[in-house]
């Protein structure tokens, strides 16, 4: 179902190709854009992801594609698929790396969600599903085109589970000597910490890039670099 709201602000966050362009428009960062026509989700007007994962969906991570925290305002509109909202206006505010969209997203997810306990695991099987647990020595799995999974607890294990034709997916462990494995076509971002909690390194890759192979455990070390874990 599509729902209409007037007159709304809103934080969200937009993938281009190579050329800041999404379907054949050319966006420039620092521009506001208007649109002159009705606005409708997946139909008509500028549109972004409030959830900012989201965006992987439409723009994969790698394949030089770029991201941007943009402002949503005037009339917008909202589907049920994701976290999409097409605006009547948009502004391009600042281009963005995956480690910030990763940041974003646990603000984002722990914001409106009660913490997992410590120890439980989170499940999920569907299409862009989103898997998070907080505690400390939790597991996350998911499964599904564009699933996202997520851990922020020290020593926790964050996965997309290899299924058939499941691809688009981000497995992401933020926490102290957290893990993260990744199924072939997606991706995995990790942390590296001292013991005080402090992030030295945060790193990003495709599986088959790097070094980083399907279906494997890694961390990063004290370098910054991939190792199997």
């Amino acid at each position: 179902m599509i729902t209409t709201q007037k007159k709304e602000t809103i934080t969200s966050y937009k993938g281009f190709d190579k050329n800041l362009q999404c379907r054949g428009f050319q966006y420039e960062i620092g521009k506001t854009f208007e649109h002159k026509g009705k606005v409708k989700a997946c139909g008509s007007g500028f549109h972004a992801c409030e959830y900012p994962l989201d965006v992987f969906g439409y723009y994969a991570p790698g394949e030089l594609n770029r991201f941007a925290v943009v402002e949503q305002s005037g009339d917008l509109s909202r589907g049920d698929d994701d976290t999409k909202v097409a605006s009547k206006s948009i502004t391009i505010k600042a281009e963005v790396d995956i480690p910030v969209l990763v940041k974003a997203a646990i603000e984002y997810t722990t914001s409106r969600c009660e913490p997992i306990k410590e120890d439980s695991p989170a499940f999920t099987d569907n299409n862009c599903g989103q898997a998070i647990a907080t505690g400390d020595k939790s597991a996350s799995s998911a499964t599904g085109n564009w699933a996202a999974s997520l851990t922020t607890g020290h020593y926790s294990e964050s996965q997309i589970k290899d299924q058939e034709d499941d691809q688009y997916g981000v497995a992401i462990s933020t926490g102290y000597e957290g893990k993260a494995k990744a199924s072939e076509g997606s991706a995995i971002v990790l942390t590296h910490r001292n013991s005080d909690g402090e992030i030295l390194h945060i790193r990003a890759s495709k599986v088959g890039e790097n070094g980083v192979k399907a279906d494997t455990w890694y961390q990063l070390d004290a370098n910054g670099q991939f190792v199997e874990a």
